[in-house]
């Protein structure tokens, strides 16, 4: 009877996940498709033919003539000023909050808290873009304020959560002996959090920054939705363009966006992984 009920059981190699059936083969089939369409673009992004689906010759014609676009440059600069106005506001707000959330103890209300500022990850982009803008607009009526001022606060807010994560995940990592010994040598919270804990927590911010300035960067729904006339950003142009036939211009900015992406990523990866 052990025998027969052995045959049925799983083996504790079966268990593992990557030696389940077709999980390799279904692994390599995602990774085709995701990545696929954005290797195609980039090759042909290098191509001298004007055409998007025809290779001739290898060629930076499209990059020159990308930078040499006044629409591409402004809405590059439209999209830069954002993004880094976005990153210093969040990443300020997102390490007090992890330190409220982290290093404040335990009181009523921080896991209300810590669910909270993670509400955005949560729910669907349209509907964080429509609610902002219907709460902006009812803002604009009553201030009567307009400008750039407004998407850059939207890309703040929804930036926040994006830059808490890598920085509550470094203070948790942290240890409290050495803000515990700069409290018995008598130094100020102030001194403490200037001397040590943000030396030894800077990874993290910086990991955060650049999360969220790689978000803020790509956004398309909020920006389509809050921003105002004259402040079309790069992915905005880039949709625009689209509408009109994908071109070869098209194909180089989307690669030079793809590039400062996968590069800022992967500065967050490493720096996450930094624990020294």
């Amino acid at each position: 009877m052990d025998k027969l009920l052995s045959i049925f059981r799983p083996s504790t190699g079966s268990r593992e996940l990557r030696r389940q059936p077709l999980f390799t083969g279904m692994s390599w089939l995602v990774l085709l498709f995701l990545y696929a369409p954005i290797a195609v673009l980039v090759v042909f992004s290098f191509n001298d033919n004007r055409s998007v689906v025809r290779w001739t010759e290898f060629s930076l014609r499209w990059y020159a003539a990308a930078l040499e676009n006044d629409d591409i440059r402004r809405s590059a600069m439209i999209s830069i000023q954002v993004a880094l106005s976005a990153t210093v506001f969040s990443t300020i707000i997102a390490t007090m909050a992890a330190l409220a959330t982290t290093r404040g103890g335990v009181y009523r209300g921080r896991s209300a808290a810590i669910a909270l500022i993670n509400q955005p990850l949560m729910i669907p982009e349209i509907v964080t873009a429509i609610a902002t803008l219907a709460f902006f607009s009812i803002l604009r009526q009553l201030t009567g304020v307009t400008g750039i001022g407004w998407l850059i606060l939207a890309h703040t807010v929804f930036c926040v959560p994006f830059a808490y994560m890598p920085i509550r995940a470094r203070l948790s990592d942290m240890s409290v002996t050495y803000e515990a010994a700069a409290a018995d040598l008598y130094a100020t919270p102030w001194q403490t959090f200037r001397h040590v804990t943000l030396p030894l927590l800077m990874p993290g911010v910086m990991a955060g920054a650049m999360l969220a300035f790689v978000v803020s960067l790509d956004d398309v729904i909020i920006t389509l939705l809050v921003a105002g006339p004259g402040e079309t950003t790069l992915p905005i142009y880039i949709l625009g363009q689209i509408r009109r036939g994908v071109t070869p211009e098209v194909n180089a900015v989307s690669t030079i966006l793809i590039g400062l992406t996968v590069t800022m990523v992967t500065l967050t990866f490493f720096l996450q992984r930094k624990r020294k």
